[in-house]
């Protein structure tokens, strides 16, 4: 029976279907979307390109198990540096039977100069040519001295065969005849090739290899050779891929970003379920105390709470099954859009295959029903739970009794709101206290929506008086609305302050940690120049130039990686210690770092000096001796030389150069920092293929950089605030409009269209000002102990246009949907619209 009645209510209750409908459709679709990253992500398939034509690759395992000290838990992740192969190994795999072929790849950063800026390039031994395969179409294999440049890269040089061109590679540059000119099908980047004699001197590893390339002989069976392969190499750290994780090798970039992916989607997915449960129980409890009346005389004649709240149950079930209809063609598509953005953004590579079958459906499906059940009994409980003797009453007057239910949960989010803010302002300390900072805003807007009619009342009453002097008889009308429909009020209150709480906390939450990781770089950095090569690396041997030069007080060399602590006897972060390869003779001109114990001259070799906060963590001290594991998995005795007191949440330890470098992928230092000196001076000394940069253009462009990480957060964001901003208009043009009948009245009884329209402004006006000081306190929850944690002070950093924008944003958007639906109301003949 009640089935058949929420069958009826979807054809004369249109209006209120079509918010539920666009609120669930968004938030399936959303949730879908989020699904097809996470799969990506899972999948990681990166189909191969330069290295097709091999069967099977051998690279090294890049997996690192962390073994923390809290009983015995292990947590796995992926070392951030490439893992050579000793380059005998190529033979063992070689006289594998069933093995055509095993190339020992080598692969290296290059750049080829000429034609203005420097064109950077992957360079190789010409052995790996084959395996794309690359054809010749002009020259021949290179030899000694000689290379063969990808059709792009010779067009863009403005080069061809015979021609000589300088390269930059390792550190140096040299020049090299074009002996060829290749061209290949699919290959994304520009790629170069130098003979295998050549390539093993430039690579600056001779004696291993960057991964082994497979082809199968004629016949062979690929799982009989794949075990060979393995038994042949067993005792060495090593990783077999077939298929599409063979991309994975050319890519190594992909293997952190799948497990990045995996995370911010399952996140966003979580946020999208939640603030999707809130939207869809204000829009049904909106529409039922629409119904009081309605409601009020099935509970008369003798409905039951439970019979109302199958029905209401039932419409919103309803209503799901064609939102779930609709999202199933929409979520891939949102999904693509998704990441064609990320990959713009950098986060993913854009080798990496988008994936979404019917798998990323299910758990959709799964939260859309979860949301419209969670919804409807949310927004439905009061409505159903009136007595019968009190139904009629309360269908004429609106009471604001919240459900004991609401309040114990709306209390609940409080006190964790206020464990969130202690743990915030007081345990965690820079970047990282964003880990708790963000969901706090989160959970004290969950508390006031659940708890909305009372804080809605609350401050209505406090701009009550404001009101009724600034705006005049519309304005005490107005607020004689708002006062006694605080329940109504609540339901178009809470999206205006779930949208603006998550922009303003949020939006800040990303300038203030970019406004202190700036400002810890800017701080940190002394040099006046910084020396850059277009290949990635810098020759060790410059820095003797460079300190020879006349004005050069000091010069470092400088270069960036990751350590494990071994023992691992702290709960250790999972990302590791990051660690900065410095020279001893100028870090501390260059740096501003002051040991505060043991001395920086003494980090030469095998040498560390550790952060105050990181040597008490590990139980460390000056002249103690510790095991480092580098990132390239490498594990190394190193003895503690000096501490320093590092800047609160950017701890990071120093290490000489010369122990560093050799374990990252590029195999030497990144930059020189120079203190002092000339730039025509130091442009004479570093030779073709290097870049001079200034402190200022080093300092913006780290500040770009960090803006360009942030704005995947900033999709997010909007993501969150357009569905709530949904959820404005859903929930106030329904609102509005329902009131068509008091329009009326008011109207026969004097009021001109005029009035009407002023008091509905200044009513929109009202509630949004509520909802926007309600959404500024939850952003204050998260903002204060954030800033408190990374920058001392109570104001988060970042432009003022911010909130100002969030503020008319808030405002208008209520304005409008006031105000539209309410003229439209205000159309209708005022005798007839009474009678309706």
């Amino acid at each position: 029976m009640m089935g058949k009645l929420a069958a009826r209510s979807l054809r004369y209750r249109i209006g209120g279907f079509t918010a539920t409908f666009l609120a669930l459709f968004i938030g399936a679709t959303l949730v879908m979307a989020c699904g097809g990253l996470m799969e990506t992500g899972i999948r990681n398939n990166v189909p191969p390109q330069r290295l097709a034509g091999a069967q099977i690759l051998v690279t090294g395992d890049r997996t690192h198990v962390v073994q923390t000290g809290k009983k015995h838990k292990k947590k796995t992740t992926t070392l951030p540096e490439r893992v050579g192969l000793p380059a005998e190994s190529a033979d063992k795999v070689r006289a594998v039977p069933g093995v055509r072929t095993a190339v020992g790849e080598r692969t290296f950063d290059a750049a080829v100069l000429g034609g203005g800026e420097p064109a950077k390039a992957e360079a190789h031994g010409w052995e790996s040519a084959a395996l794309t395969p690359y054809a010749l179409s002009s020259g021949r294999a290179p030899a000694g001295g000689e290379v063969v440049l990808d059709a792009g890269l010779a067009r863009r040089a403005g080069v061809g065969t015979g021609d000589r061109v300088r390269i930059v590679a390792h550190g140096g540059s040299a020049e090299y005849r074009v002996s060829g000119v290749a061209t290949a099908q699919n290959v994304p980047r520009p790629t170069l090739f130098f003979s295998a004699s050549d390539a093993a001197a430039l690579s600056g590893r001779a004696d291993s290899v960057a991964d082994i390339a497979v082809t199968l002989a004629p016949g062979a069976d690929p799982g009989t050779v794949r075990k060979g392969v393995a038994e042949a190499l067993a005792g060495l750290p090593v990783t077999l891929l077939t298929g599409d994780d063979r991309g994975a090798v050319e890519h190594p970039e992909v293997l952190q970003g799948g497990e990045d992916l995996i995370a911010l989607s399952g996140a966003v997915g979580g946020l999208v379920v939640l603030v999707a449960a809130f939207v869809v129980a204000g829009t049904v409890a909106l529409s039922a105390q629409q119904r009081s009346r309605e409601l009020a005389l099935l509970r008369a004649i003798g409905a039951s709470p439970r019979q109302l709240r199958r029905m209401l149950l039932g419409e919103t079930l309803m209503v799901m099954a064609f939102a779930a209809a609709a999202a199933w063609p929409a979520g891939p598509v949102a999904g693509r859009w998704l990441y064609d953005t990320l990959v713009d953004s950098g986060m993913i590579a854009e080798t990496v295959e988008f994936s979404q079958g019917w798998i990323p459906a299910m758990p959709a499906y799964g939260a859309l029903l979860l949301t419209a059940v969670a919804g409807g009994l949310l927004g439905s409980a009061r409505a159903v739970k009136a007595k019968p003797v009190e139904a009629l009453g309360e269908a004429a007057v609106q009471k604001d009794r919240l459900h004991p239910v609401h309040v114990v949960a709306g209390l609940l989010f409080l006190a964790g709101t206020a464990a969130l803010t202690l743990v915030t302002s007081l345990v965690l300390h820079g970047p990282m206290a964003a880990s708790t900072a963000g969901p706090t805003v989160m959970c004290c807007a969950i508390a006031l929506a659940l708890l909305g009619p009372w804080f809605t009342k609350a401050v209505t009453v406090l701009l009550h008086w404001p009101v009724r002097l600034l705006t005049g008889a519309p304005g005490r009308l107005a607020a004689l609305n708002c006062r006694a429909r605080a329940a109504r009020m609540a339901a178009v209150a809470t999206p205006v302050m779930l949208a603006s709480g998550i922009a303003t906390g949020m939006l800040y939450l990303q300038t203030t940690t970019a406004a202190a990781t700036d400002k810890a770089f800017t701080e940190n950095l002394r040099a006046d120049a910084v020396i850059t090569s277009a290949a990635g690396g810098v020759d060790p041997a410059l820095l003797g130039r460079v300190r020879a030069l006349p004005g050069v007080t000091a010069a470092s060399a400088y270069v960036t990686g990751t350590g494990y602590t071994e023992p691992h006897d702290s709960d250790e972060p999972k990302k590791g210690l990051p660690l900065q390869g410095v020279s001893a003779d100028g870090v501390a001109q260059t740096l501003a770092i002051t040991p505060s114990a043991g001395s920086l001259t003494a980090l030469r070799g095998a040498a560390v000096a550790l952060p105050e906060s990181v040597a008490h963590r590990i139980h460390r001290g000056v002249g103690d001796a510790m095991r480092l594991q580098l990132g390239d998995g490498a594990v190394v005795d190193v003895r503690v030389v000096a501490l320093f007191k590092g800047r609160e949440g950017f701890e990071t330890a120093l290490t000489s150069a010369e122990l560093l470098a050799p374990h990252t992928t590029t195999g030497l230092p990144t930059q020189i920092l120079v203190r002092g000196g000339t730039g025509a001076d130091l442009a004479a000394a570093v030779g073709p293929g290097m870049k001079i940069s200034g402190r200022d253009a080093v300092t913006a462009a780290h500040a770009h950089d960090s803006r360009t990480q942030a704005s995947v957060n900033y999709l997010i964001i909007a993501m969150l605030v357009g569905y709530t901003v949904l959820s404005v208009v859903n929930t106030t043009a329904v609102a509005v409009g329902s009131r068509k009948g008091e329009f009326a009245l008011q109207r026969l009884t004097g009021a001109t269209r005029g009035q009407v329209l002023r008091m509905m402004t200044v009513e929109g006006a009202l509630v949004a000002v509520v909802g926007l000081l309600l959404g500024t306190v939850a952003a204050a929850t998260t903002l204060v102990p954030f800033g408190m944690a990374v920058s001392g002070s109570w104001l988060p950093s970042g432009p003022a246009s911010i909130f100002v924008t969030v503020v008319a944003s808030g405002l208008g958007v209520t304005l409008i949907a006031t105000l539209v639906p309410a003229w439209v109301a205000l159309r209708s003949r005022p005798v007839e619209a009474a009678g309706v």
